[in-house]
């Protein structure tokens, strides 16, 4: 395959994708790579610092990237850390973390002419340690790419302040990435948030609209956050969540909100017999009952009767709803739909000359 004409003349710099929970940097790290091999360019995947529980032998963000690049490096030198909310109390020698990871990149950067780092949960985890993106980037040649989660006007705040740090401390931003943007933002977003990021010295390389097969995650990504007990609907926890509603509210009300919302996660108290049975006869992707409190069992019959999974976690609706706020989707190996979207939204929907233009090594 030829070579594109900037090839032959730069060398590039890496590309550590950053950003919150649930903004969905691997998916943007998988439509990026998929792209670059695309164009010929040979690209490989780096997550130094991970976050999720290893699950099937490995991280399962490293798992997707070995497999889709067909990677020959072993998954413990793709993800070779992980940081969890208690990370701290077992670490007691940080210099072994960091020599860690400068081995595992060393085998990585090998033979690869650009390699995408996929940053940990958020930008600042590690930092105890100088693990964190900030500290981590220079020792990897990279220039950062921030993809935001945009909720509300706060995530625009939050996105200039990332922007901020990084530039104070002299590392390379390329810019930024609005991610799953809802359509109900997406003129704001262009209208509003991008000319006042802008204005910070933040440049805009995409705004990617919502797409539900990439962003809405599994019933059994639900599951799999909040454990509990499997009461009903086993088979179909492949099901999209795109909604939740914590049903607290009256039954008159609950019902009009609930037959407007479709593939929607319903959360309530497991003694709201009534409220889950109305539920149920909805466009229902799961229903989480929590407390601990058993149903009736006629709730337990009629979900299995629609094929709703249903399940029982111990923890309260609040400890529940902070528990699934986290949850994005992942993209796992054999997910074409998934697999083909990442690269769509890259080539759609960002400004893909600038972003090559911007990794370029003078």
């Amino acid at each position: 395959m030829l070579k594109l004409p900037y090839r032959e003349v730069y060398e590039m710099k890496n590309l550590y994708i950053t950003g919150v929970a649930g903004s969905g940097k691997t998916a943007i790290a998988l439509g990026m790579a998929l792209k670059l091999k695309k164009e010929g360019v040979n690209v490989t995947y780096f997550k130094p610092v991970g976050s999720r529980p290893k699950l099937f032998g490995g991280e399962d963000d490293a798992l997707l990237m070995q497999e889709i690049l067909n990677m020959g490096t072993d998954v413990c030198k793709i993800a070779p850390f992980t940081a969890g909310t208690s990370y701290l109390s077992g670490l007691n020698n940080p210099e072994v973390a960091m020599a860690c990871i400068k081995e595992a990149y060393q085998e990585i950067s090998r033979e690869a002419e650009l390699i995408i780092i996929d940053g940990a949960t958020f930008p600042y985890v590690g930092a105890a340690y100088g693990l964190d993106v900030a500290s981590l980037a220079p020792v990897f040649n990279a220039s950062i790419l921030n993809i935001i989660k945009l909720d509300n006007d706060l995530s625009v705040d939050q996105a200039i302040f990332f922007n901020s740090d990084f530039t104070c401390r002299g590392l390379s931003v390329i810019g930024h990435i609005f991610n799953n943007v809802p359509r109900q933002l997406f003129a704001k977003t262009e209208g509003i948030f991008k000319p006042i990021l802008e204005k910070k010295g933040c440049t805009t390389l995409g705004i990617i609209p919502i797409r539900p097969e990439i962003a809405s995650p599994t019933v059994s990504e639900f599951y799999e956050a909040l454990g509990g007990e499997l009461l009903a609907g086993e088979d179909n926890l492949d099901r999209l969540v795109e909604e939740i509603i914590v049903g607290a509210m009256t039954m008159e009300s609950a019902l009009k909100y609930m037959r407007r919302s479709g593939n929607k996660a319903v959360i309530m108290g497991g003694d709201r017999a009534d409220m889950a049975l109305a539920s149920l006869e909805t466009s229902t992707s799961a229903l989480i009952l929590t407390g601990g409190l058993y149903p009736d069992v006629k709730v337990i019959s009629r979900a299995a009767e629609k094929g709703v999974p249903l399940i029982l976690v111990h923890s309260d609706t609040y400890t529940t709803i902070e528990k699934l706020s986290e949850i994005s989707r992942r993209i796992k190996p054999g997910d074409t739909i998934g697999i083909n979207t990442a690269l769509e939204n890259i080539e759609q929907h960002c400004d893909w000359q600038s972003i090559m233009s911007s990794l370029r090594e003078e």
